[in-house]
C-alpha cells in the first residue's frame, strides 16, 4: 500500500463516516471491533491532525515563488504638502521673497523584478521544499503507524485482561461445586466442618481475585478509551479475540525496516541538508536580477524657479551583485551545513541499528511464543480435563481436597501462561509490522 492510500484511506474512513452507530448497544455497554477501535483513533487523534495539518501546510510551501523564482511587483505611492518661507536670489539679479509658499510633491511607481541567477540557488530551495512535503507525509505515516499499533497492542491487552477473568470464573465454578460436594457430604456425616471452611475460605479468595482482575480489567479499558479520546461514559465491550496471523520469517522483516517512515524521513533529512549545503554555498555566487519600473512624478510650487515639473515614464535595468568578503559567514555557515549532513546520514544508520536490534529480538519472542502456545494449549486442554476429572473423582470420594487444589492451581496457571502467551506473541507481530511500515486493517 503506498503512503498516500494508507493515509487517505484511514482519514476517509474517520472523517466521512466517523464511527458506525450499530456499536453502540442499548444498555450503555459500546460493543467495539478492533477495526472500530482504530477508525475512532485515527479520527480523534489530536497528533494526527497536527500531523496532517503540517502536511497541507508543507505542500503550500512547496512553490517557485517561496523558492524565490517568480517576479515580485510592488507599487509606490506618496503624496506629499508643504508649506515654506522663500527667498532666492538669482544669477540675472532676480529676487524673490515670500513668506507662506505652498508646494506639492507626488511620487507614484510600479516597479518588477526577477531574479535570472544566483548559483542556482532558488532550483535547490525549490527541491529542497519539495522533499520537505515528502518527510511531513513520511512522518504522518510514522505517527499513523505508531497510532494504530497502540491501540491494536491496547485493545489485546482488554482482550487478555477479559480472558483472566473468564479463567478465575471457571476456576470459581470448580470451587463452588467442591463445596457442594462438602456440604452433602457433611449432611452425610462424611466431612467435617474444617475442609468446609477451607472451601468457602478458597471460594472467597478466588473472589476477591476476580474483583481485583476486573479492576485491572477497568483500568485497562480506561487506558484503550484514553487513546480513542471516547468522552462518554458507556462500557467498552471488545468483541475480537487474539488470533495471531500467519508465522513471520525474519529475513522479509529485515528488509522491510527500510520501509519504516522513520527510516525513509531520515534519509529525507539526508537530503535536505545536502540541498541547504548547496544553498548556503550559492550565497557566495554572483547573483543577476532585471528590474523595470513605471514612474510618474509630480512637483508643484507657489513660488521658485521651478513651478511645476512632471515626469512620466518606464525605465529598466539589470543589477549584478557580487559578494567579496562578508567576514566568511557563508564559509562557515556551508560547513556547519555539511557537518549537519554527516549527522543526519548518523542518525539514519542510528535509526536502522535500533531497528534492527529490536526486530531481532521481537522476532525471538515471537517465535519463541509461537512454539510456546502449541505446547500450553495442549497443556491447558489436559489441566481442564484433570479438573474436571479430579471433581468427579472428589464426588466419589477417590480424591482428596488437596488433590482438587492442585488440580485448579494447575488449570489456572496453564490458563495465565496460555493467554500471555497469545498476548506477546500478538504484540510482537503487531510490532514487526510497524517497524516494516505494514500495519492494516
Amino acid at each position: 500500500m503506498t503512503l498516500f492510500r494508507h493515509i487517505k484511506n484511514w482519514y476517509l474512513l474517520a472523517l466521512l463516516a466517523g464511527l458506525p452507530f450499530s456499536i453502540f448497544a442499548q444498555d450503555n455497554t459500546l460493543k467495539i471491533s478492533l477495526h472500530d477501535a482504530v477508525d475512532l483513533a485515527v479520527k480523534s487523534n489530536y497528533e494526527l491532525e497536527i500531523a496532517k495539518n503540517n502536511v497541507e501546510a508543507n505542500t503550500i510551501l512547496n512553490h517557485y515563488g517561496i523558492a524565490g523564482g517568480l517576479p515580485t511587483v510592488t507599487g509606490n505611492i506618496a503624496n506629499t504638502e508643504q508649506l515654506t518661507n522663500l527667498k532666492q536670489n538669482l544669477s540675472n539679479g532676480t529676487e524673490t521673497n515670500k513668506r507662506g509658499t505652498t508646494g506639492n510633491n507626488t511620487q507614484a511607481n510600479i516597479t518588477a523584478g526577477i531574479l535570472l541567477y544566483n548559483g542556482n540557488r532558488v532550483v535547490t530551495t525549490k527541491k529542497r521544499l519539495g522533499i520537505q512535503e515528502d518527510q511531513s507525509k513520511e512522518n504522518l505515516n510514522s505517527l499513523l503507524q505508531n497510532t494504530i499499533a497502540e491501540v491494536s497492542t491496547s485493545y489485546y491487552d482488554v482482550v487478555r485482561q477479559h480472558s483472566y477473568i473468564n479463567t478465575i470464573k471457571t476456576s470459581i465454578l470448580a470451587s463452588q461445586k467442591r463445596l457442594e460436594i462438602l456440604r452433602v457430604r457433611k449432611e452425610a456425616g462424611m466431612a467435617n466442618n474444617a475442609d468446609i471452611f477451607q472451601a468457602e475460605i478458597d471460594l472467597n479468595t478466588l473472589n476477591q481475585s476476580l474483583l481485583e482482575q476486573e479492576m485491572v480489567e477497568k483500568i485497562a479499558k480506561t487506558q484503550l478509551r484514553y487513546l480513542l479520546v471516547l468522552e462518554n461514559n458507556a462500557e467498552i465491550l471488545v468483541t475480537d479475540t487474539v488470533i495471531v496471523w500467519q508465522p513471520i520469517t525474519l529475513e522479509p522483516i529485515l528488509e522491510g525496516l527500510k520501509n519504516n517512515a522513520d527510516y525513509k524521513a531520515a534519509d529525507q533529512q539526508i537530503k535536505i541538508n545536502e540541498l541547504l549545503v548547496r544553498e548556503t554555498a550559492a550565497q557566495r555566487y554572483p547573483s543577476v536580477r532585471f528590474n523595470m519600473a513605471y514612474n510618474y512624478s509630480r512637483n508643484q510650487s507657489t513660488a521658485g524657479f521651478t513651478l511645476l515639473n512632471r515626469t512620466v515614464g518606464p525605465n529598466a535595468n539589470i543589477t549584478l551583485s557580487i559578494p567579496i568578503y562578508n567576514g566568511t559567514v557563508y564559509r562557515r555557515q556551508q560547513e556547519v551545513a555539511e557537518l549537519n549532513t554527516q549527522n543526519a546520514r548518523i542518525q539514519k544508520d542510528i535509526i536502522l541499528r535500533d531497528n534492527s536490534s529490536s526486530a531481532v529480538s521481537i522476532y525471538q519472542t515471537y517465535m519463541s511464543s509461537l512454539e510456546q502456545i502449541e505446547i500450553q494449549k495442549k497443556n491447558h486442554e489436559l489441566s481442564k480435563a484433570l479438573l474436571q476429572l479430579t471433581l468427579e473423582r472428589f464426588a466419589l470420594i477417590q480424591a482428596t481436597i488437596i488433590d482438587v487444589r492442585e488440580a485448579q492451581k494447575s488449570f489456572e496457571d496453564s490458563g495465565y501462561k496460555l493467554i500471555n502467551l497469545n498476548f506477546a506473541a500478538k504484540a510482537a507481530e503487531i510490532e514487526l509490522n510497524r517497524l516494516t511500515n505494514s500495519l492494516e486493517i
